[in-house]
């Protein structure tokens, strides 16, 4: 199963009113421009951590994974993910960051 791709929603000067989204099992991918802030709603009964991929390696070793609780019923904003450290380098999701959820949860908006 592809993972969830969430589209970025910009602010205005009128302001905005987010769309959610569900992300599957697979997870979420969003656009790594290096700007990007994930806000994250746990719809759930329980905790969930959120883990955004780091695919690059420093000195021949693996960077780690970013992962970050999000309480039950609670949200967070998570991000921006600077390019280097967070965005995929190979086809055909090059230049996507990917996230992944520890349980189904309720939304996520970019």
């Amino acid at each position: 199963m592809p993972r969830t791709a969430l589209s970025k929603e910009l602010f205005t000067d009128a302001g905005l009113a987010p769309t959610y989204v569900a992300p599957d099992a697979a997870g979420a991918m969003i656009d790594g421009d290096g700007r990007t802030v994930l806000h994250v709603k746990n719809g759930g009964a329980a905790p969930i951590t959120v883990t955004v991929q780091t695919p690059e390696q420093r000195a021949g070793l693996d960077v780690a994974e970013r992962q970050l609780p999000v309480p039950a019923g609670g949200d967070r904003f998570i991000g921006p993910f600077p390019i280097p450290t967070y965005n995929r380098n190979t086809t055909p999701d090059q230049g996507k960051v990917y996230v992944d959820f520890s349980a189904e949860i309720g939304r996520a908006h970019v």
